[in-house]
């Protein structure tokens, strides 16, 4: 009963921390700390530099042994000492790999943990990207809820007032199936953005793991960019996606060095010893071996010709996708600021004439001098306006963090470390 009572208890407290809301600091340090994929690039980097040491020695060397000149019919066959050719050997042989060879064997797995290392940059970078952006969508959709609820309730008194005023003899029937008409349709988008705010908690949940609700207090600042825009081209030659990229042209050099090495040949060693019958007297022998690149220009020659090619097919990726890059982050930053642009006017001047507009009405139709299809038509719209403003704001929002987060915030990383 005790235990049952205690797992109870453990339960709803975990359900209460789980409900807990995050700050937007909090979810992206939330979402790094419960990240694999970070995980599995580091780990990556650290299966590159392991094979790095190993790639740069010589290959272990070989042991023979066996038995050479057997006699297999006569008087001394199947003898291991009456024949004074037949011998039991024992030998060592190691292939004396050039240290050009070894050095970019290690080379090209250093290349590989470097990449790792961008990777685990460019993974940083898109975490951090879409948590922000799923955090945002809570923010705003709970304000356009929000806002919407307002204009509800308004909606709900603006019936009370005309059922009142049909009673009293003012106003018509229609205007209170007019009043009710609203209401429906106010209700009918809360249901719809209350299902937003739910998917976008939703998406959020994926992330952090948390409840998937934000605290009101921790909205970032969307209108600062950690993007340096003064030299776009030359800022995001370093970006993780471009990153990514040049790790693998220097992944394609290594191998393009290596081929060229692999030209030369390599000598291999071998020392036997070989015993012979006690009549006879033990043997040492030692000798060298080369291959033979007989067919060099269709085999050395073409495998080099094909890193050689695979160095500039890399190279010319990597421009095209940086262009692409450069042109995609210069559309961002047009729409992100035409939409603060935006943002202000609605802030400034829409949104208040909307507003003063819905006062003037409603003081006319109290006068007398309105009617009430023009309050609910003024009410319409200031909702329309502020949730207009709102979808304005969480798409220039989002944007930001797409401007943003091209770059991971390693700050943030580091705290969640400590």
């Amino acid at each position: 009963m005790k235990t049952t009572l205690a797992m109870a208890c453990m339960l709803a407290a975990y359900g209460a921390q789980a409900e807990q809301p995050v700050s937007f600091t909090e979810a992206l340090q939330q979402a790094a700390a419960r990240s694999h994929q970070l995980d599995a690039d580091g780990h990556a980097s650290v299966a590159a530099r392991e094979m790095a040491v190993a790639a740069g020695r010589r290959p272990d060397p070989m042991l023979s042994a066996g038995i050479e000149n057997l006699p297999v019919s006569g008087n001394d066959r199947f003898s291991l000492g009456n024949d004074f050719m037949t011998m039991r050997k024992v030998g060592i042989s190691q292939e004396l790999t050039r240290a050009d060879k070894l050095q970019w064997r290690s080379a090209r797995q250093e290349r590989e943990a470097d990449k790792a290392l961008a990777q685990k940059d460019l993974t940083l970078a898109s975490l951090q990207r879409d948590t922000a952006i799923a955090w945002l969508n809570v923010y705003y959709t709970r304000q356009m809820a929000a806002a919407l609820d307002s204009q509800t309730t308004l909606a709900r008194q603006e019936i009370s007032a005309a059922e009142a005023a049909y009673r009293g003899g003012r106003g018509s029937q229609a205007d209170v199936l007019a009043a009710k008409s609203a209401l429906l349709a106010l209700e009918d988008r809360g249901s719809q953005l209350a299902g937003n705010v739910e998917t976008a908690k939703n998406a959020l949940l994926r992330w952090t793991g948390a409840g998937g609700d934000v605290a009101d207090a921790g909205m970032p600042d969307v209108n600062t960019l950690r993007l340096d825009t003064s030299a776009l081209a030359t800022t995001l030659e370093h970006q993780p996606q471009i990153a990514v990229l040049n790790r693998q042209q220097d992944i394609a050099q290594a191998d393009a060095r290596l081929a060229q090495a692999n030209q030369h040949p390599d000598w291999s060693v071998e020392v036997a010893f070989q015993q012979r019958g006690s009549a006879y007297s033990n043997m040492v022998s030692v000798s060298l071996s080369l291959p033979l690149q007989w067919d060099k220009k269709n085999r050395q020659d073409r495998e080099l010709a094909s890193k050689l090619a695979t160095v500039e097919q890399v190279k010319d990726e990597r421009d095209e996708q940086l262009r692409e890059q450069v042109s995609r982050t210069q559309g961002l930053l047009i729409a992100w600021k035409s939409g603060r642009e935006r943002g202000l006017r609605y802030a400034t001047q829409i949104v208040p004439a909307a507003e003063e507009r819905g006062t003037a009405v409603l003081a006319a139709y109290r006068g007398g001098k309105a009617a009430l299809a023009d309050v609910l038509a003024a009410r319409r719209n200031i909702a329309d306006m502020r949730l207009q403003q709102l979808q304005l704001n969480m798409e220039t929002a989002q944007l930001w963090a797409q401007l943003d987060f091209l770059f991971p915030d390693t700050n943030l990383a580091r705290q969640e470390s400590k």
